[in-house]
């Protein structure tokens, strides 16, 4: 018996059953309020549901063709384990964290849609006045399973299994839940500051990349980290399809952020689709201009960092304005490469560069952007608030996640052996090679 996952499998057969104590009837159709529905709305959200739960599966694909071929595995199942755990953890008590009532715009309540009690297929008019609540929990579930995969990128190649499933339930429910509740619940303190953030840019990006980094700081280098010791990405048409995969689904993530099928999903699937594609073109032309050629790994790279700089503003700003966005951020997220590159941490997928630093520039620029209260239009607040708002939410992530990190290492160590780091942790955490069986 691995002693290792007992209290899990308990905790999980706890969760399952508890649940049957606390069902209701209240998912009956026909006692729902559906004279107020607006069924565009419910079917173009269903919709975007669906595209945003395709993003994760899309970064498993993205992470899992940059890394070494023995790490193929484990780096995918890094990013897609997070459907079950998350999903899980979201039910029982995350939902209600993020938008149960308020403790004074900080937190929510965690009896207020525990184990998703009230959650049914009414209306919420102050979370989502046309859509049930059911569907609205659904959308921000996706949200919150893609944020602690993206995390995964910095440590590759060298973290135990079992730690990262304890840190990401850490991870969501004290840095996720609150930042969540802070930005999108209508009586969080940011929120009511009048900081923006349309689809995540604070709440997913800068979270995961300020977590990220201090993941490799805490985790230390690779074995194989160095020049003399290079790996060439085992799989770089996967991380086409990945890329594929969450630039498609980053419509339901940006446009899906309207909560509707409206005018502001319009302008937020425009922005999203133009923000990405000046990103791919200002990264590979900017390579090439430093005597660089044109990579499909650049033009990736730069695509993703484009859908992240978008998604704060995507449904406040006019597309020549996220074309400047993308523009912009895929160069200082370039420039920011480059400068980890020449440090000693070992951010193996480059997520703070990218994810970390394009949700802030995200959010800089969603506060000179935003119509008619961005700085482009002559007003200050905003943009004071949103820069006052970064550093807050930088110090949150980045300390927060550190000191996370450390409580996990002390009930689980993080770091695998140096043996188990060189045979690769496909076998070694998983049992399972990444190669093709030959035919009887």
């Amino acid at each position: 018996m691995n002693k290792k996952f007992v209290a899990p499998f308990l905790f999980l057969a706890f969760i399952c059953c508890f649940g049957l104590f606390c069902c209701q009837d209240s998912y009956d159709s026909a006692t729902a309020d559906t004279a107020n529905f607006n069924y565009a709305d419910l079917a173009w959200m269903l919709t975007a549901s669906g595209l945003v739960l395709l993003m994760t599966p899309g970064l498993s694909f993205f992470y899992g063709g940059m890394v070494s071929k023995k790490n193929i595995i484990s780096t995918m199942l890094q990013s897609f384990i997070a459907l079950g755990v998350i999903t899980m953890l979201y039910v029982f008590v995350g939902f209600s964290l993020c938008f149960g009532d308020s403790y004074g715009g900080f937190i929510g309540n965690p009896l207020t849609f525990f184990m998703f009690r009230n959650v049914d297929l009414n209306i919420n008019p102050a979370l989502a006045p046309t859509i049930p609540l059911l569907l609205f929990a659904v959308f921000q579930l996706k949200f919150a399973i893609i944020t602690p995969a993206l995390i995964t990128g910095s440590f590759a190649e060298r973290v135990k299994f079992n730690s990262y499933l304890l840190f990401i339930c850490l991870f969501s429910i004290f840095i996720y839940c609150p930042l969540a509740h802070w930005t999108w619940h209508p009586e969080g303190f940011l929120r009511k500051l009048g900081v923006l953030d349309f689809a995540g840019g604070t709440v997913v990006h800068m979270s995961a990349g300020y977590a990220a980094l201090a993941g490799a700081m805490i985790l230390g280098q690779r074995t194989s980290f160095g020049d003399n010791k290079h790996q060439e990405p085992a799989n770089i048409p996967y991380v086409i399809l990945g890329t594929g995969m969450l630039w498609f689904g980053w419509f339901g993530f940006n446009a899906g952020s309207s909560l509707g099928a409206n005018t502001t999903a319009v302008l937020a699937f425009a922005t999203t689709m133009v923000a990405s594609a000046a990103a791919m073109l200002a990264w590979i032309f900017f390579d090439a201009v430093r005597g660089k050629k044109v990579s499909a790994m650049g033009a990736c790279i730069g695509a993703v960092v484009g859908l992240v700089a978008i998604t704060p503003a995507a449904g406040l700003v006019t597309v020549p304005h996220a074309m400047f966005i993308g523009f912009i951020s895929a160069i200082i997220s370039n420039l920011a490469v480059m400068t980890k590159n020449k440090s000693k941490v070992d951010d193996t997928l480059d997520v703070f560069p990218c994810h970390g630093v394009g949700g802030i520039c995200g959010m800089i620029l969603t506060g000179v952007f935003a119509k008619e209260v961005g700085l482009y239009y002559g007003q200050t607040t905003t943009f004071m608030y949103h820069m006052l708002a970064l550093a807050g939410v930088s110090v949150f992530t980045f300390g927060g996640s550190y000191i996370l990190y450390k409580i996990t290492d002390l009930v689980a160590p993080l770091r695998v052996s140096v043996q188990d780091e060189e045979d690769g942790l496909d076998f070694t955490q998983h049992g399972e090679t990444y190669k093709l069986k030959k035919p009887i």
